[in-house]
């Protein structure tokens, strides 16, 4: 509680005084101790045990015995190793003990030389399959979340670029990095849907994607962002989906576009501590991206837009593999990411072998 005494005195000695009392309710949410303590002392083996049964729905047909060369490396394999690569926040060669011990507890076929591992990572056939398994990594906590943030943040690199600058005669040099945009759980931070393009790509368009690959999986409550995406198609993606938007306004918007917008901005104008409540939960997303860059590190180690990306994806997958192993912790869910009762697979091919 605050108490605010303000005295003002008048030319003919008058005194007044006006005393104002603000009152103030801090919320204390208290960490559940031995679930995170679990959570952190099991999670590297839980982890590659969660990556290898994700990789196991990966196919990989089997090597025609007429084909000449080197075997086929399974994909399951490639997938398991850039990953594991990544969680360790380690280069190549260095991650390479790691792999070896992986290989003995039977999670590879093969122990990839370290040049394959980079090799792999730079393959533009491994993007989609990245991104298909973190939407499948997401399932386990499909009932704990409804509403969900949407957002976009960078990651940059070491890779440098050039350019003229007219205005001041002289050449510049800047770090490229690509843009992450994401749909995250408000309450777990898992991420449902990923897009990644590089640093100049909008935000708006990439909103109705997300809602529509998180709809896959996921109910649709509500889907809060800033106003960079307020946008009547924006609007009425997540109407469709039978949920609501929170998208912020900016000053100049008067809601004439009519339909969706109109409605929530009218919500907006007449009960806004109640709209601002469902908007806040957009710093979630805030929260999801700060988790994978402390944990997982800001920047890339890779040089070439294919690799960036994929990094990038490899990231979120280690991302969503900890929140799924924080909540079998906490919340006592089975991680089942290939339900025996599920009929189609994704249609994969097996790349060629590398080292």
């Amino acid at each position: 509680m605050e108490i605010t005494i303000k005295r003002e005195v008048s030319e003919d000695g008058t005194i007044r005084e006006t005393k104002s009392v603000t009152f103030t309710e801090a919320k204390t949410y208290k960490q559940n101790w031995p679930a995170y303590n679990l959570a952190q002392t099991e999670e590297k083996h839980r982890f590659q045990k969660l990556l290898f049964d994700l990789c196991q729905g990966v196919p990989t047909p089997a090597r025609e015995a007429s084909k000449p060369g080197r075997p086929s490396v399974p994909l399951s394999d490639a997938i398991f190793s850039i990953v594991n690569k990544v969680y360790g926040t380690l280069s190549g060669r260095r991650s390479i003990c790691d792999l070896k011990e992986a290989h003995e507890d039977g999670y590879t076929t093969r122990p990839l030389h370290f040049n394959s591992i980079s090799g792999y990572m730079d393959d533009p056939e491994l993007t989609p399959i990245l991104k298909a398994l973190i939407a499948r990594s997401a399932l386990p906590l499909r009932t704990v979340d409804t509403d969900f943030a949407i957002d976009s943040s960078g990651f940059t690199s070491s890779k440098l670029v050039s350019w003229y600058d007219h205005k001041y005669g002289v050449t510049r040099r800047v770090h490229t990095w690509v843009k992450a945009h994401i749909s995250t759980g408000v309450k777990s931070n898992i991420v449902t849907a990923i897009r990644i393009f590089d640093k100049d790509a909008a935000d708006a368009p990439q909103f109705a994607p997300l809602v529509k690959e998180t709809a896959v999986n996921f109910k649709i409550g509500e889907v809060s962002a800033d106003k960079a995406y307020g946008s009547l198609e924006n609007f009425e993606t997540v109407a469709g989906f039978g949920g609501l938007a929170f998208i912020a306004f900016k000053s100049n918007t008067s809601g004439a576009v009519g339909g969706e917008f109109q409605k929530m901005f009218h919500y907006y104008q007449y009960r806004q501590e109640e709209f601002q409540t469902h908007y806040h939960k957009r710093s979630n997303v805030e929260s999801t991206f700060s988790m994978v860059k402390r944990k997982f590190g800001d920047h890339v180690r890779s040089r070439t837009d294919t690799a960036m990306v994929n990094e990038v994806l490899c990231k979120f997958l280690c991302h969503n593999l900890c929140v799924v192993i924080a909540s079998q912790c906490e919340l006592g869910i089975e991680a089942e990411f290939w339900p025996e009762a599920e009929t189609t697979e994704p249609k994969i091919l097996a790349l060629p072998f590398r080292g």
